[in-house]
Formats: structure tokens, C-alpha cells, sequence
């Protein structure tokens, strides 16, 4: 009824279960998880911060921008951390610099009619 003592002990060669192998396989599971975070997201993203950053800092007056909250208009007046923003004939507002979702230096060209 009872498993006999010889089932019970481990074989002689072979190693005991969570050895030093084990524990190399893990961690090394957790570095690979990190650099496919690193490589898939956290990189893409800083570089897109850092994108946005460089083009908010080189905004200047006639520049057409359109903000997070969906607002076009045009910059009239450039300051360190604000903007401000004509979005219709003598409609003015003052935005944060931050707030700005896209620039347009106007280097486009009109579509011809």
C-alpha cells in the first residue's frame, strides 16, 4: 500500500530540483523580459518625448500650431513657457507650451484650385 523508501530518494546523478541551472534560467528570464520592454516600448517613447521637446522649444511667431485640446490658430507671441495663440481675427489665447500637439512652420504649400 505504502511507496516502498526506494522510490522516496532522489537517483544518485541526478541533480536536485532548483539548483544553481535553475536559478540562471530565471533570472535570465527576467533580463530578457526587460530588454524586449526596453527595446519595444521605453526607448520608443523617450524618443518621441524627446521629438516633441525639440519642437515645442523651436516654435516662433507665424508658426500655424494645433493644441491637445484641438485648437488651430496661429502664434503671435512667443514667452518661456507660454505661447500665444490667435485663433481667429483678434480672438487671442494664451497657451502653455506644453499643450501644443502639432506645429506647421508653414513650409507647406497651398493646394492649387
Amino acid at each position: 500500500m505504502f511507496a516502498s523508501p526506494a522510490f522516496a530518494q532522489a537517483a544518485a546523478g541526478a541533480p536536485a530540483p532548483g539548483g544553481a541551472g535553475s536559478t540562471v534560467f530565471f533570472l535570465g528570464q527576467f533580463v530578457l523580459i526587460g530588454l524586449i520592454f526596453w527595446f519595444l516600448i521605453i526607448r520608443p517613447q523617450q524618443k518621441r518625448a524627446k521629438e516633441h521637446r525639440d519642437l515645442i522649444d523651436a516654435v516662433k511667431r507665424g508658426d500655424q500650431v494645433v493644441t491637445s485640446g484641438g485648437i488651430v490658430g496661429k502664434v503671435t507671441k512667443v514667452e518661456d513657457k507660454m505661447v500665444e495663440v490667435e485663433i481667429a481675427s483678434g480672438v487671442k489665447v494664451r497657451v502653455i507650451k506644453s499643450t501644443l500637439a502639432d506645429i506647421d512652420s508653414g513650409t507647406a504649400k497651398p493646394a492649387n484650385d
